[in-house]
């Protein structure tokens, strides 16, 4: 019988710490299984309990794990666990070493881990395919020092576990390496050996985000039927830079006394946290800011916030893709972006959303004042981004595409 397990294997995978990764990967296994495949989600018990799980009827298989640095405290593991924490997990590792019926190993991550699903495809002689969803050849300098930050002068006993999985071989040695951002895919050509470099976008669910309303989200957070709002829904982190939109929103609150601003997602460094929290006390219109904690993948919470904005913002400092682009799009949103990594190529500007500079408060300020002001110009740009999603980024797509790499994953290995 046709093997017909597709594992896929990620840093960790819980609900309540939701974004990109998550979402590409939910996504994709849910339309395998619709196609008559095995997904699974194999992963470590990284801010989870839960050893077993289900999500829309894929299973999901949480393992023990390590971070192995000696003088690690409670708090820098949480850090690490939240982002970029380089991880050991043998218990995962020999499971996926005797899995049995697996297609393809699916690894989305590098380091230890990617390593260890690297090493068990080659043992079981099956495809190895990784999928890059940014933090790899295009982050800034900054954001990497602040990564490493938890684990900075603790003396490293895993480096031999490193070496025992070729975590550094496999990005060269990978049957298929999957970009999700032209940026990355394009650092990706230049820097490694060979042709197996596939730039494939992510995806959206467009009859989810199509409904939602509006009307509930601005009841729930106290936010005029009549306002103009702006959001930003994404991870409080130094790469989304959410104090320029607030410094942005300073400069058009006094101009325009019906605008608001929402920023809502889960959160990963603390300090950047409170830094935020101190810029909106200080606003001079912070009773018209909203900062909220992490909107739920599922349920119509998301679908709802989308709807209860009117315009997008999203000025992340580097971006692999922008999967809420998408989102706010099929919703008929209308977004304003900064103009960096994969955002360059998704949007175009003018025709279904605007750029401003990255970090760059005053040009930011001044595209989305011509926004605000014009509401006929706001639904023509929305419109145009909905048709966009449907007919481009559908998640039916993105799996078709990526059964054509495994399949020319595995006719590597004949």
């Amino acid at each position: 019988m046709k093997p017909r397990r597709i594992l896929h294997v990620p840093r960790r995978f819980v609900s309540h710490e939701w974004g990109g990764t998550e979402t590409v990967i939910a996504s994709l296994a849910m339309e395998q299984r619709r196609a008559g495949w095995q997904p699974e989600i194999h992963t470590s018990l990284a801010l989870s309990d839960q050893r077993t799980d289900d999500w829309n009827g894929v299973p999901v298989r949480r393992h023990s794990y390590c971070y192995p640095f000696f003088g690690l405290n409670a708090d820098q593991k949480a850090q690490m666990d939240k982002k970029g924490g380089n991880l050991l997990s043998l218990p995962l590792f020999a499971s996926l070493a005797t899995a049995r019926g697996v297609r393809v190993f699916h690894a989305h991550a590098l380091k230890r881990l990617g390593g260890e699903v690297f090493t068990a495809a080659r043992l079981q002689r099956k495809p190895f395919v990784v999928t890059l969803h940014g933090g790899v050849f295009d982050v800034p300098a900054a954001e990497l020092s602040q990564m490493m930050e938890a684990q900075t002068g603790k003396l490293e006993w895993g480096k031999i576990f490193g070496a025992l999985f070729r975590s550094r071989r496999i990005l060269e040695e990978a049957d298929a390496v999957i970009c999700v951002g032209r940026s990355e895919y394009d650092h990706a050509t230049k820097s490694l050996n060979h042709d197996r470099i596939h730039h494939l976008g992510n995806g959206v669910d467009p009859d989810r985000f199509a409904k939602g309303d509006g009307t509930v989200f601005r009841s729930e957070h106290g936010i005029p039927p009549a306002a103009v709002v702006l959001a930003c829904y994404s991870r409080f982190d130094p790469q989304k830079d959410q104090p320029t939109l607030v410094e942005a929103f300073d400069r058009l609150a006094g101009e325009f006394p019906a605008l608001y601003l929402v920023l809502a997602g889960p959160q990963t460094v603390p300090a950047y946290v409170r830094a935020l929290d101190e810029r909106i006390a200080a606003s001079p219109f912070r009773e018209r800011i909203r900062r909220l904690g992490a909107l739920p993948f599922l349920g119509d919470a998301l679908a709802n916030a989308y709807h209860g904005c009117d315009v997008f913002v999203l000025p992340s400092r580097h971006e692999p893709f922008g999967i809420v682009v998408l989102e706010a799009w099929c919703a008929g949103t209308p977004v304003a972006v900064s103009r960096v990594g994969g955002l360059q190529h998704l949007v175009n500007d003018g025709a279904d959303g605007v750029f401003f500079a990255p970090g760059d408060a005053a040009d930011c300020a001044a595209r989305l004042r011509t926004l605000v002001a014009d509401a006929r110009l706001r639904r023509a740009l929305g419109d145009e981004g909905r048709r966009k999603a449907r007919e481009v980024y559908s998640w039916s797509r993105i799996a078709e595409a990526t059964e054509l790499i495994y399949q020319a994953a595995g006719e590597r290995l004949r």
